[in-house]
């Protein structure tokens, strides 16, 4: 039985590599492209708001979060 999950995840990573996992949920999957962007500019806005202790709790530094909430909106 081992080795059948075994073969199950190394499929599941080819499919991850290649795009093309189907089981995997991707709330973003169905956003419109302007629907993407307000999402991009809603996130990056908050995350300019955090303070030191909510930058630590999710692995941030102050820089690395002014880098990303810096970026514009149209920009991945």
């Amino acid at each position: 039985m081992g080795s059948f999950s075994d073969v199950r995840v190394q499929l599941l990573a080819k499919e991850l590599e290649a795009g093309q996992a189907s089981n995997v949920y991707d709330p973003l999957a169905n956003l419109s492209r302007w629907g993407m962007m307000l999402h991009r500019w809603r996130t990056r806005r908050s995350l300019l708001e955090l303070d030191a202790r909510q930058l630590r709790d999710i692995g941030l530094s102050w820089e690395q979060a002014r880098e990303e909430g810096c970026k514009p909106f149209w920009r991945e």
